[in-house]
């Protein structure tokens, strides 16, 4: 008997990672175009429609379903799935939120605990949005992703590196459907005329 649970058990698992859809980039979505100052810096403007109130679709705590390039830049096809946690709140006054990321299925140390940190910060001046990310297995807080939401998608970029290349990187947020928000991130070694998108996470409670 003992034995008929856990293979049903073992089915019902099967089944439901086969009906998932597989997280894949939403070609309808325009990608904003990249735009630099005199100086070579990203120039960003808000979106007109651009509040504090953006990101409330986030609060509360949810599963998060992912799925990971197993390599950047390198033309890689292989990808990972995983899953994780999240739990969000508003702070600040509602001009700011932090959401708490756990998983120990990350791809590189699975059965390690992985935990990730976000503060999103609205600026009522320019009326955009600053998002910082630290993990602990490096310690260290990455650049600000900046950027706002326009008809419920949010694109925020950043210039960083990667293995000693320069690089763009742009956070999407499509809370079209706020029961399931999708949160994407790609690469772009040209200065945004190519991205190659590297990790998608479905929410859902």
């Amino acid at each position: 008997m003992k034995r008929l649970l856990v293979g049903a058990l073992l089915m019902i698992t099967s089944i439901s990672h086969a009906q998932r859809t597989v997280l894949t980039t939403d070609s309808t979505i325009v990608m904003p175009t990249v735009a630099f100052d005199a100086k070579g810096e990203l120039k960003i403007t808000a979106s007109a429609s651009s509040s504090q109130n953006d990101f409330d679709f986030l609060v509360g705590k949810w599963k998060m379903y992912n799925r990971r390039l197993n390599r950047r830049l390198e033309n890689c096809k292989d990808w990972t799935e995983f899953e994780s946690t999240d739990e969000n709140s508003k702070v600040l006054s509602g001009i700011g939120d932090i959401d708490t990321y756990k998983t120990s299925e990350m791809p590189g140390m699975v059965g390690t605990p992985f935990e990730g940190f976000t503060l999103r910060i609205f600026n009522p001046q320019t009326r955009l949005w600053s998002l910082y990310w630290v993990a602990n297995n490096r310690g260290v807080l990455d650049p600000p992703q900046v950027g706002s939401f326009e008809n419920n998608v949010g694109h925020f970029f950043a210039k960083d590196t990667y293995k000693g290349k320069n690089v763009i990187v742009v956070f999407r947020w499509d809370a079209r459907d706020k029961n399931r928000p999708i949160w994407s991130q790609a690469s772009s070694a040209d200065n945004g005329k190519t991205w190659e998108w590297n990790w998608y996470a479905s929410v859902g409670q």
